[in-house]
């Protein structure tokens, strides 16, 4: 295998149960999901251009505690049932017949397929997560357009659309965020129209979706997440924009992505929107920046002060590093993030007028600049204050995949690193015990790449300390991928 392995095309779809050398804690018993491109290329079939564009392949790992059955190691028969499978999307069907037009970076597009693609038939690639909305799993990407799959069998149950009265749009944030404390799952998506729009929705814990508020944009920008309090909802309107004019241009132009321009001199917009009555709260402007993910958000002072962490790299020029030509051969450029801390003060005032919005302010400090990648809190702090940050660690310049896990203390700066059981990783992921009492108080999963044995392995690791506890060998080499959830009721009863 080639030294960034991590970017072949994996065919192969596979069962199994596989025996796990260490111990998994007795309450680790749900499954991890984990969503990303599975293929770049398929025999007799379509390419694609970039990493992003590589065709949905979901995985499952079920953790089976005490299953004696499968026993190799320390005698307590510790197993993960695996499981991966291609999402049967439409975007799949064309790339395995030879006519696959185009993606998010991929192919150019004509003003015909562009308007099919926005109005009847929405780009249905969906490689980013999976999210559970109500009772249903759900395989999601940057188009309000989901992709139902069994979480047992992974087999693809067909599209999930936005349904009822409140608004949607052609784009949308892939990273859904949920509330702990209310179950609500919020999304925004962005509408192109005479106005242009940033609507904010939610679904409660049934399933039901409503409209929590709109914001006005002139030129849309790329966002690929955002942040959530229990009061508010944040955007960071980063100065890649677009004007939705270019899409009804006659002829060819170029993949989606590349329509959108750098714009350094607009700044980065941070809006604040009120949760109870959709109201703009605060829009204050700080220096131009970008960034992919929001880490978790909280509030301070009695909700006059948001507070949020965000990997940010300098400029938008990342994306054009992970075209695979580049990646393939170790040209990474950017990628690499630093782990930032924003406080939006949201104005003077006091009583109805509390929230002034002219005179909020925005201060930045760093948490992390060593070099990150797909930075995660424990699900248990969302919406709440936290400590704790997990991430891929990156070498800065970049000219390697992550080489390392890193948890950074956002109280006391110390930075904690794991980098054993394979050569490079992939999104790490914290589990905290049901019953445990320290933030930190859990396990941490993730991915490695192994690449002499060509093989990947999931590891679990003690969340303080980042040691291993738990291994199990893949029956192969997963292509890197993107994010994953961990679901506690899926467990192995239900599933195997």
């Amino acid at each position: 295998m080639s030294s960034h392995a991590g970017f072949h095309s994996l065919h192969e779809e596979t069962t199994a149960s596989i025996p796990v050398w260490g111990d998994l804690p007795a309450w680790l018993r749900g499954s991890l999901i984990r969503n990303g491109p599975g293929a770049f290329s398929f025999p007799d079939g379509s390419d694609v251009n970039h990493w992003f564009d590589g065709l949905a392949m979901l995985y499952r790992f079920t953790f089976d505690p005490g299953d004696r059955a499968n026993s190799v190691s320390s005698g307590d028969g510790d197993a993960v049932h695996y499981r991966n499978r291609f999402l049967r999307s439409d975007a799949y069907d064309a790339a395995t017949s030879g006519e696959f037009e185009g993606g998010f970076a991929t192919g150019e597009t004509t003003l015909r397929s562009r308007l099919a693609t926005f109005l009847t038939e929405p780009y249905d690639n969906a490689n980013i997560v999976a999210e559970r909305i109500g009772d249903e799993y759900v395989a999601l990407t940057e188009s309000p357009r989901g992709i139902g799959f069994d979480p047992n069998t992974l087999a693809t149950t067909g599209h999930v659309d936005r349904e009822g009265a409140a608004p949607s749009g052609q784009l949308s944030c892939a990273h859904f965020k949920r509330d702990p404390a209310t179950g609500a799952l919020v999304t925004v998506d962005t509408e192109f129209g005479r106005t242009n729009r940033y609507h904010v929705t939610a679904w409660t814990r049934d399933g039901e979706r409503h409209h929590v508020g709109s914001v006005d944009t002139d030129e849309p920008a790329y966002m690929h997440s955002f942040a959530l309090t229990p009061r508010y909802v944040v955007l960071t309107e980063f100065p890649l924009r677009l004007d939705p004019r270019r899409f009804l241009k006659p002829g060819r132009q170029p993949p989606f992505i590349e329509q959108f321009e750098w714009e350094p001199d607009r700044g980065t917009r941070i809006v604040v929107l009120d949760r109870t009555t959709g109201d703009v709260v605060a829009d204050p402007t700080t220096d131009p920046f970008f960034g992919f993910h929001h880490v978790n958000a909280f509030e301070r002072d009695g909700g006059t002060e948001v507070v949020f962490d965000l990997e940010t790299i300098p400029d938008a020029t990342a994306i054009d590093s992970l075209y695979l030509e580049n990646v393939r051969a170790g040209e990474m450029g950017t990628m690499a993030g630093r782990i930032e801390r924003f406080a939006v003060d949201l104005g003077s005032g006091t009583g109805a007028d509390r929230y002034g919005g002219g005179d909020a302010a925005v201060s930045r400090e760093s948490l992390y600049d060593g070099g990150s990648a797909l930075p995660t809190a424990s699900p248990a702090r969302w919406c709440r204050p936290h400590r704790y940050v997990y991430a891929m660690g990156m070498d800065t310049p970049v000219t390697e995949w992550a080489r390392r896990v890193v948890k950074v203390d956002a109280e006391t700066s110390a930075v904690t690193t794991f980098d054993g059981g394979g050569d490079y990783f992939g999104e790490p992921l914290f589990v905290p015990a049901p019953d445990g009492e320290a933030e930190d108080d859990g396990v941490v999963l993730t991915v490695a790449l192994d690449v002499d044995a060509e093989r990947s392995r999931l590891l679990v690791l003690d969340g303080e300390t980042l040691t291993e506890r738990a291994r199990a060998t893949l029956p192969h080499a997963v292509p890197f991928d993107f994010h994953g959830r961990y679901f506690p009721e899926l467990r192995a009863a239900s599933g195997e």
